[in-house]
């Protein structure tokens, strides 16, 4: 989902970013940076909050981390795919 600001000398596009990742090292990292580029960023840090989070709010981008506790980034992954939702995915892992 975007907002439009508009300014005086351009417009600004700020979209609403899920980011879901369960080490805060990494979380803070990520969210960080997202909010300094000018997203809006909501962090879940386990699998179940992302799935709610995912059925309830429209985002522009989903940052996805695999490993998961509660449900597996590969089932929230499945579980969006599978309610029709195309929102585009970064999986985003430490696994090898």
């Amino acid at each position: 989902m975007r907002r439009t600001i508009a300014t005086p000398e351009t417009d600004i596009f700020l979209m609403r970013v899920l980011l879901v990742e369960d080490d805060d090292l990494i979380g803070c990292g990520v969210e960080a940076g997202l909010r300094q580029a000018g997203f809006t960023v909501d962090w879940a840090r386990d699998g179940h909050k992302a799935d709610l989070a995912l059925s309830t709010t429209d985002y522009a981008l989903v940052i996805l981390d695999l490993g998961l506790p509660r449900i597996s980034g590969t089932e929230v992954l499945r579980r969006l795919r599978t309610a029709g939702k195309d929102v585009p995915v970064l999986v985003l892992t430490a696994k090898g």
